[in-house]
């Protein structure tokens, strides 16, 4: 096994890696660590070691699935000395992927924690200390697509993984666009490259091309004729060849000259056309770059590529190599890792919202004091709010129960703490606070600002929910200005798929009933309902696998026994929506509740959603859920100057009115779907829905459901309700002679459309087509050449190489979710099939006759 030892004299002050022993890896959960290497002690137990914020790196590994994000984690693992074993996928050990489906099926379904220290003590010089990895480890099929957006935000940094034979992916793209969206700064790791029809430039250019971003060669394959043996790190100008076990070996400059004179030119030439990109684009550079050309130093590049990817916005983006399955490139990638991914502190702070306003934490902060001034208080130089975190994933252990893994934004999260849910408005105090390492545990004290941990004994915590702590922990009492403030988190997407469940007693309903309320606070993309008048349960999910794996969990995990209830097929859900505008209903709930009289109306007014809707919607601080767009009004009074003098806590009823609006969509009158791209306007006039003492909110929120149904039961005696029906994106690589046949099928026997045929092509020319408009002249984007490029004979001659095409277009997703089996007969199985979420669109003319 190797880990890393500085080797002193080398060009460039870089760092590099020679061999050490197996004998000094000890995991660093064990008791031994503590004894045998002493900074594990303190990563767990010193404040001081806590509060180095620019030593942490919280990174995510993203990817179209199969691209070897698994295989790349469990290398990281090994070479930190945190895992003893090499863990693969095929074979079933793995770290990160521990759940027995996952192991089964080969896949990650459920993102893994785990930390770990690199570079390893041993080869940093005295009175150095590790930085600290906290590294997520993300599903990459697209029906967990929702588990890899709620990941993203709390991650600093990523390393997008791609397959050197497929190059850039759809879902590649997908996420991709989700690290967009949130800013993250990136690097790329073109992973296997051993194997046969492996290109590096290919998948560069397709970087350029279809990521929109520039590519930052920072290493090139080191090929031995056609065998991949290795990195050729041009930053440093040094060799690194990696044996079968993965044991690393430096090569100088010189060396590689005298051994491969052609390599060694390519060396250069990359190294000065990376110096001339950063020069651009940096003036410490293009100064340097003037008087050393290619001699720049090395620490200049790293801090001009650092300083370059740092904004998040993916302008450029560093390129590594290797093969994570033959142990080739993993260390050097986690040395790109520390040297260009940033730290918590190098990135924005995060933003909070209080009741409808969306701002910097430091910001609130600083308008509370502002006020207390303002009120003739002396400020108080201790912070209102001691700690916030964010809840980003729940998990149901079987030893340690729910699990609320979280990461801290602000202050320390201390295991005694009384901590404040500002989404459930609820006090709750955990029963233990753990490092966590995949499915290694260990108690810890307290977690620093930045830092990543797990937290049990949490009764409501769910995914997406902010925690709060305040000054006094001892006599908990959340200060009214910061009950209503949370962290930003993403609306979880409609479900598109659904399985009936029909207990046969009612004890077997109860139980199924309490595993889904876990199960879906595990993952909120995964809802459930119950018909009252049938005791029939529905399992919504976002597709066929996310709700095989649910169903398998129910089975495994919770224990339900199959044979206590009937379970219908998996099946597509779909929905209804207003076809006109329905006049306004005002409904009048007066009925007893629990018992108690109460009465509260409001009207409710429903059209359908167009596109000012939703630019009206950031105006008006709208919610959108679900498709829907719902607007809560409550109108002043004659007299009144601001909605805090109404007799009633304001956003209090909006919640309510807002979740009597939720239910009242959730069945529509047509197919007992949910009712999508309706635009909701419901108006609560304090004047004449109000009814002082009587008006509770459980009568409230009736109100609006009721008034939501009364519209749409309108609509539907208009016969205005119309039918949606979930598609999907399709992108299907074929061979050429299949391609015909493929289309008219998926045009005329699967209601589809096709939207482009393009042939993927190895050449710049052939890729341009993909990045028209895109910004990035492909001519100026430097590439090595691959090695079969000049040497024809070492692959398969062209004339022996199926011609392939790629479709992309849309089809109905109830016509896609086996169609993979289907398309096998047509390409003798030389195909791949990708599905990734379309839009709800209407169901019209013989279609809709036969959906009903």
């Amino acid at each position: 096994m190797l880990l890393a030892a500085p080797l002193r004299g080398c060009r460039h002050g870089h760092r590099a890696f020679l061999p050490l022993s197996l004998p000094t890896v000890v995991k660093s959960t064990s008791p031994l660590a503590a004894t045998r290497f002493p900074h594990f002690k303190r990563f767990y137990a010193d404040p001081a070691h806590d509060a180095r914020v620019e030593a942490i790196r919280n990174i995510g590994i993203i990817a179209h699935v199969d691209a070897g994000k698994t295989t790349t984690t469990e290398r990281m693992l090994y070479y930190s000395g945190l895992s003893r074993h090499l863990g693969n996928v095929q074979d079933g050990n793995t770290m990160t992927d521990f759940l027995p489906m996952e192991r089964e099926r080969g896949i990650t379904i459920q993102s893994a924690a785990v930390t770990f220290l690199w570079p390893p003590q041993q080869s940093l010089a005295p009175g150095q200390q590790p930085k600290s990895i906290n590294l997520i480890d993300t599903p990459g099929h697209q029906d967990f697509r929702y588990e890899v957006d709620r990941c993203l935000p709390i991650l600093d940094g990523a390393v997008c993984i791609l397959d050197a034979v497929k190059g850039v992916e759809t879902h590649t793209e997908r996420v991709w666009e989700s690290a967009q969206l949130s800013k993250i700064p990136r690097l790329i790791f073109v992973n296997k490259l051993d194997r046969d029809g492996a290109s590096f430039k290919r998948s560069c250019l397709e970087v350029a091309s279809r990521l929109r971003t520039y590519p930052l060669i920072c290493q090139i394959p080191w090929w031995n004729k056609d065998e991949f043996v290795g990195v050729i790190d041009i930053i440093n100008l040094i060799g690194m060849k990696f044996s079968s076990t993965g044991q690393m070996s430096l090569v100088s400059e010189e060396t590689i000259g005298k051994e491969n004179p052609t390599l060694r030119a390519e060396m250069d030439k990359a190294r000065l056309s990376l110096i001339e990109t950063l020069s651009e684009h940096d003036d410490a550079v293009m100064e340097e770059f003037l008087e050393l050309e290619k001699d720049v130093p090395t620490s200049s590049i790293k801090k001009a590529i650092r300083k370059l990817i740092m904004d998040g916005e993916a302008k450029f983006s560093p390129i590594f190599a290797g093969a994570s399955l033959k142990n080739i490139g993993v260390q050097p990638l986690l040395d790109g890792v520390i040297d260009y991914l940033p730290s918590p502190l190098d990135r924005p702070e995060v933003e909070v919202i209080q009741g409808k306003k969306a701002m910097p934490l430091s910001k609130l902060l600083t308008l509370q004091d502002k006020k207390k001034k303002n009120h003739g208080h002396q400020a108080n130089h201790q912070s209102p709010i001691t700690t916030i975190g964010h809840v980003f994933k729940v998990v149901d252990d079987p030893r340690r129960g729910m699990m609320s893994f979280v990461r801290v934004y602000h202050g320390a999260l201390n295991r005694s703490n009384h901590l404040y849910n500002s989404n459930m408005n609820a006090f709750e105090k955990a029963q233990a606070l753990l490092h966590v390492s995949a499915k290694d545990y260990q108690d810890i004290q307290h977690l620093s600002t930045g830092q990543i941990g797990a937290l049990t004994g949490l009764k409501q915590a769910r995914t997406g929910d902010t925690l709060l702590t305040f000054p006094g922990s001892h006599n908990p009492k959340a200060p009214e200005q910061f009950r209503a403030v949370h962290i930003k988190t993403l609306d979880t997407p409609p479900a598109v798929a659904f399985i009936s469940i029909e207990p046969y007693t009612k004890t077997a309903s109860e139980k199924i009933e309490e595993a889904l309320s876990k199960l879906s606070r595990e993952d909120p993309s995964i809802r459930w309902s119950k018909d009252e008048k049938t005791d029939q349960l529905i399992l919504s999910g976002m597709g066929l696998l996310h709700l095989e794996i649910a169903q398998h969990r129910l089975l495994t995990h919770y224990k339900i026994d199959r044979d206590t209830a009937i379970w219908g097929d998996i099946e597509v859900e779909y929905s209804e929506c207003l076809l006109s505008p329905v006049p306004p209903h005002r409904a009048v709930f007066d009925r007893p509740m629990r018992g108690e009289n109460g009465k509260a109306a409001c009207t409710a007014t429903l059209v359908p959603v167009e596109d000012h809707h939703r630019h009206d919607s950031i105006l008006e601080s709208c919610v959108e859920r679900d498709g829907n767009i719902i607007h809560i009004a409550i109108p002043l009074p004659e007299g009144t100057e601001d909605h805090d003098s109404l007799p009633f806590d304001a956003e209090l009823v909006r919640q309510q009115l807002l979740n009597g609006v939720i239910a009242g969509l959730s069945r529509g009158p047509r197919r007992n779907c949910p009712v999508r791209k309706t635009h909701v306007t419901i108006t609560f006039d304090p004047e004449t829905d109000f009814f002082g003492n009587m008006t509770t909110g459980g009568h409230i929120t009736n109100a609006a459901l009721q008034a939501v149904r009364a519209c749409l039961k309108e609509a539907h005696a208009n016969s205005a309700m119309g039918i949606l029906e979930p598609f999907t994106n399709v992108t299907i690589h074929c061979p050429e002679e299949a391609s015909h046949a493929i289309q008219h099928d998926l045009v005329s026997a699967r209601g589809g459309a096709v939207l482009e045929v393009r042939r993927p092509e190895e050449s710049e020319a052939d890729a341009a087509f993909i990045s028209e408009g895109g910004g990035i002249d492909l001519s100026r984007v430097y590439v090595p050449p691959d090695p079969y490029e000049s040497v024809q004979s070492l692959r398969d001659p062209k004339k022996s190489v199926v011609r392939m095409l790629e479709i992309v277009g849309k089809a109905p997703l109830k016509d896609m979710m086996k169609y993979d089996s289907q398309l096998r007969s047509m390409t003798g199985g030389r195909h791949s099939l990708q599905l990734d979420p379309g839009e709800f669109e209407l169901v019209t003319g013989p279609r809709e006759k036969m959906i009903g």
